[in-house]
C-alpha cells in the first residue's frame, strides 16, 4: 500500500480546503511535515486513520469521547456545522501484480441535534496527476456502492486495523511500547497480524465454522434461534471481559502508583525516625523491664556479698589459718597422747627388773621429749576443735556463691548493655511534632493505596468472574453446535466433514506453531539488528530472545546475562521500541507506509542522527515524517535531505486558531518566511 494524497476540508484545525500530495520518488521515500506543536501534526494523522476505518479508528484526540461527539468537535469551529466536514485519503494496493486506485472520501454534518456521516469509495476512478500522471480510467471507474457499505470488512483485507496500528503511530505510542509490559501485546499482536499468523488461526475457525453450518429445516429452526442466543451472550460477556480487563489494567496502575508514593513516604517516614517513634512505647517498656532486671540483679549481687563471698578476697590468711588450725589439733592429739604414754611408762617400769630399767627410762624419756616437742606452738589460736572441718564447708560455699556472683555479674553486664542501648535508641527518638506532617501523609497515602487495591481486587474478581462465565457459555455454546452437527445433519456427511476437518485443524495448528517460531527466529534477528544500528553504545545488547508464549523481549549482554529491559535508560527504551517497529516491518517486507508522528522525544543528538541516517530512509517504502522543528531541525534535514521526497509546513495562525499547508520545510527557501 502506498498513500496518494490526503485532503482535509473544514477538519479541526485546518480551514477551507488543505491537501497533501503523498507521493514518493525513487530512493526517497520521506515525506517530510513539520509542524510547531499544536498546529495539527497529530489531526493529521488521526484524518488518515478516520478515513480508513471510521468509528474503529484509533485516534489521540477522541479519547473516551463518542464517535458522533468527536465527529461532532472535529468540524472547524469556524465553519458552519450544518455544512460539515471531510476527510479524502487516495491510495493504491497492489494485488496479484495489478495495482488498484482507491479514493475513500468521509463526509460528516450536523442536522439539528442529530449527525449524518456518508462514506463514499472509489476504486480506479482517473487519477491523473496522483499516481501516474495520464493513466486513463478504467470502463467500470466509478462510485462502488457495495464496496462503500461493506467497507469496514475491505478494509481489513487491505490493512487491518491491528497492522495499521504498527504502521501509524506517535510519539506517544512508542512511548508505551518502550513499557516491557505492553511491548508483550504490541508483539503478539503483529506476529498474529502482520506476520500471517492470525490466517493460520483464522482458517481453523473456519473449518470449525465448515463443521457448523448446515441447511436448516423448519424443526431445527429453534436449535439454531437458540444458538444465536448463546452466540449473542458469548459478544456480551467478551464485550465486559475487555472493558473489565482494561478497568483492571487502569487500576493496577493506580495502584502501581499509589504503592510507590507509599513507599516513597515510607522512606522518608524511615530516614527521619519515624520507626523508633512509632515503638517508643514499646522501647519505654522495654526499657523499664530491662532496669528493673538490673536492679533485681544487682540486689542478687548485694546480698550474696553479704555473706562469706568477701573471704575470697583473703585467700591467703584463710589459708594460714587452715595451716594453724592443722597444727593446732596435732598439738592437741600430741598432748593426750603423752599422758597415757606416762600412765604406760610407769606401768612397763614396774615390770622391769632393776638392772634393765635405767636403759629403758632413757629410751622413754627420749621417746616423750619428741613427742612433746609436737605440743609446742609458737601461737596459739585456741581454735575449736572441729576447725578444719568448718573451713572445708567454708570452701564449699565459697565456689558456689563464686559461681553464682560470676553468673550475675554476667547477667547484670548484659542488663546495663542493654539498658544503655534503649537509652540511645530513645535518646535518638524525634518529637511528635517533627512528624506529625509526615505521619498524617503516610496515613492518607496507606487510606488512598487500601482504597485502590480494595478496587483492583474488585476488577480482578470481576474479570476472573466474567472469564467463567465465558468459559461456561462457550462450553454450552460448543456443545449446542455438536448437538446440532451431530444430529440434525446426515451423520454420514456430518462425520466426514468432522473427520477431515480435524485433521486439517490438527496440521494448521501444528504448521501455525511452526509458523510462529520460524517467524518469531526472523523477527529477533531483525530487531537485534535494527537495535545494534539505532544504539549509541554498541556493545550494550548482543542477544534479544522472544518468548513465543509471553511474547516478552529478554536482553543479554556479551556475557550471556540477562538484561532487564526496565532497566534501560528512557532513550534507550525508545529505541528499543522504535527498533521493535522497524523489525516488524521489516519481516513483514516494508509493504505498508509508516506514519510517524513526533519521532525524536527523549532521544540525544547521537540516538537522532541515527534515526535520521539509518531509520528513516529504510523504514518503509513511504515514510511519513511529522515532526517539529527542534526534532528535526536544520543540521539534521541536511542529513537527511536525500531520502526526502517532498516537504510540507503546517502554519498556525493564533488569530483564529486555524491552520494551513505551505510546501517546503522550515530551512528551505519555500518556508524561509513561515511563522
Amino acid at each position: 500500500m502506498l498513500l496518494r494524497k490526503i485532503t482535509l476540508e473544514e477538519f479541526g484545525a485546518y480551514r477551507g480546503k488543505q491537501s497533501l500530495d503523498l507521493t514518493v520518488k525513487k530512493n526517497k521515500p520521506i515525506i517530510l511535515i513539520g509542524g510547531l506543536n499544536g498546529c495539527g501534526k497529530t489531526t493529521l494523522l488521526d484524518s488518515i486513520q478516520l478515513a480508513l476505518y471510521g468509528p474503529r479508528a484509533r485516534c489521540s484526540g477522541r479519547g473516551n469521547k463518542s464517535y458522533d461527539t468527536f465527529l461532532r468537535e472535529s468540524i472547524n469551529r469556524q465553519h458552519d456545522p450544518t455544512r460539515g466536514s471531510s476527510v479524502t485519503l487516495e491510495f493504491t494496493v497492489t494485488v496479484d501484480g495489478k495495482e488498484h486506485y482507491y479514493k475513500v472520501i468521509r463526509s460528516w454534518h450536523t442536522s439539528g441535534k442529530s449527525l449524518k456521516e456518508f462514506l463514499n469509495v472509489f476504486v480506479d476512478e482517473d487519477y491523473e496527476d496522483q499516481a501516474s500522471p495520464g493513466r486513463r480510467a478504467e470502463p467500470d471507474a466509478k462510485f462502488n456502492r457495495l464496496l462503500s457499505e461493506g467497507w469496514a470488512d475491505h478494509v481489513e483485507d487491505l490493512l487491518p486495523l491491528e497492522v495499521a496500528s504498527l504502521s501509524f503511530f506517535d510519539g506517544e505510542k512508542i512511548e508505551s511500547l518502550a513499557d516491557p509490559e505492553r511491548a508483550a501485546s504490541v508483539i503478539e499482536s503483529a506476529v498474529h497480524s502482520l506476520l500471517g499468523v492470525s490466517t493460520v488461526q483464522q482458517l481453523r475457525t473456519d473449518l470449525l465454522a465448515l463443521q457448523r453450518r448446515q441447511k436448516l429445516s423448519d424443526e431445527e429452526q429453534h436449535l439454531m434461534d437458540s444458538i444465536q442466543a448463546q452466540e449473542k451472550e458469548q459478544k456480551s460477556v467478551q464485550t465486559q471481559l475487555d472493558m473489565a480487563s482494561q478497568d483492571l489494567a487502569q487500576r493496577e496502575s493506580e495502584l502501581g502508583k499509589a504503592r510507590r508514593e507509599l513507599d516513597s513516604l515510607e522512606q522518608e517516614f524511615k530516614n527521619a525516625g519515624g520507626s523508633l517513634f512509632e515503638r517508643r512505647v514499646e522501647l519505654e517498656q522495654e526499657h523499664k523491664r530491662a532496669t528493673e532486671r538490673l536492679t533485681e540483679l544487682r540486689s542478687a549481687l548485694v546480698q550474696i556479698a553479704a555473706g562469706p563471698l568477701p573471704l575470697l578476697m583473703m585467700g591467703s590468711q584463710l589459708k594460714d589459718v587452715r595451716k594453724q588450725a592443722k597444727h593446732e589439733k596435732t598439738a592437741a592429739e600430741a598432748g593426750q597422747i603423752l599422758d597415757v604414754l606416762v600412765e604406760r611408762d610407769e606401768w612397763l617400769l614396774a615390770l622391769l627388773p632393776e638392772d634393765t630399767k635405767a636403759e629403758v627410762v632413757r629410751k622413754l624419756e627420749e621417746d616423750r621429749a619428741k613427742r612433746s616437742k609436737s605440743t609446742t606452738l609458737k601461737v596459739d589460736l585456741n581454735l575449736p576443735h572441729d576447725a578444719l572441718a568448718q573451713l572445708s564447708v567454708l570452701d564449699e560455699v565459697l565456689v558456689r556463691d563464686k559461681d553464682r556472683a560470676t553468673e550475675l555479674l554476667t547477667l547484670a553486664a548484659s542488663a546495663t548493655e542493654e539498658v544503655d542501648q534503649l537509652d540511645r535508641q530513645l535518646a535518638g527518638v524525634p518529637e511528635q511534632s517533627t512528624l506529625k506532617a509526615l505521619q498524617a501523609a503516610r496515613e492518607e497515602q496507606l487510606q488512598e493505596f487500601s482504597r485502590v487495591q480494595a478496587e483492583a481486587t474488585r476488577d480482578e474478581q470481576r474479570v476472573t468472574e466474567l472469564k467463567r462465565r465465558r468459559e461456561y457459555v462457550t462450553a454450552a455454546l460448543e456443545r449446542a453446535h455438536n448437538n446440532f452437527v451431530r444430529t440434525k445433519v446426515k451423520a454420514e456427511e456430518v462425520e466426514r466433514i468432522i473427520r477431515y476437518s480435524e485433521k486439517a485443524r490438527g496440521t494448521l495448528e501444528r504448521f501455525g506453531e511452526v509458523l510462529l517460531q520460524r517467524h518469531i527466529s526472523r523477527l529477533e534477528v531483525a530487531v537485534l539488528q535494527s537495535f545494534k544500528e539505532l544504539m549509541r553504545k554498541q556493545g550494550l545488547v548482543q542477544d534479544l530472545r522472544i518468548d513465543t508464549d509471553k511474547f516478552t523481549l529478554a536482553l543479554s549482554d556479551s556475557n550471556g546475562e540477562p538484561i532487564d529491559p526496565g532497566r534501560l535508560s528512557a532513550g534507550e527504551r525508545q529505541i528499543l521500541a522504535v527498533s521493535l517497529l522497524w523489525g516488524l516491518m521489516k519481516v513483514a517486507g516494508n509493504r505498508l507506509p509508516s506514519v510517524i508522528d513526533t519521532p525524536l522525544g527523549r532521544l540525544d543528538s547521537r540516538h537522532r542522527e541515527h534515526l535520521v541516517d539509518r531509520y528513516f530512509p529504510y523504514a518503509s517504502d513511504q515514510v511519513l515524517l511529522l515532526s517539529t522543528d527542534e526534532e528535526i531541525d536544520e543540521y539534521l534535514l541536511g542529513r537527511l535531505k536525500k531520502s526526502v521526497a517532498r516537504t510540507y509546513t503546517l502554519v498556525h495562525d493564533d488569530s483564529n486558531f486555524t491552520t494551513s499547508v505551505v510546501e517546503g520545510y522550515w530551512w528551505n527557501a519555500g518556508a524561509q518566511n513561515v511563522a
